[in-house]
């Protein structure tokens, strides 16, 4: 077995555009759609009904910038 040196490993290196996800036309998850209404609520903002999980996962994004919680 080899082992993975993640000294040097890109910690975002991992992460898809939603856009590419194979999934992403499916329904969001439970943790999607709890922290979409966490961060809406954070943000004075109403919780969206009907996304995608692409589409929770973009607008996760932007309330986290709006909220400085992707921080």
């Amino acid at each position: 077995m080899t082992d993975r040196d993640s000294t040097h490993a890109n910690p975002r290196g991992a992460i898809k555009d939603p856009d590419e996800w194979v999934t992403g036309d499916e329904p969001p998850t439970a943790a999607q759609e709890s922290y979409l209404a966490t961060l809406s609520r954070e943000a004075g903002a109403a919780a969206p009904d009907g996304l995608t999980k692409a589409e929770a996962a973009r607008r996760i994004d932007e309330l986290q910038e709006e909220t400085g919680r992707g921080q």
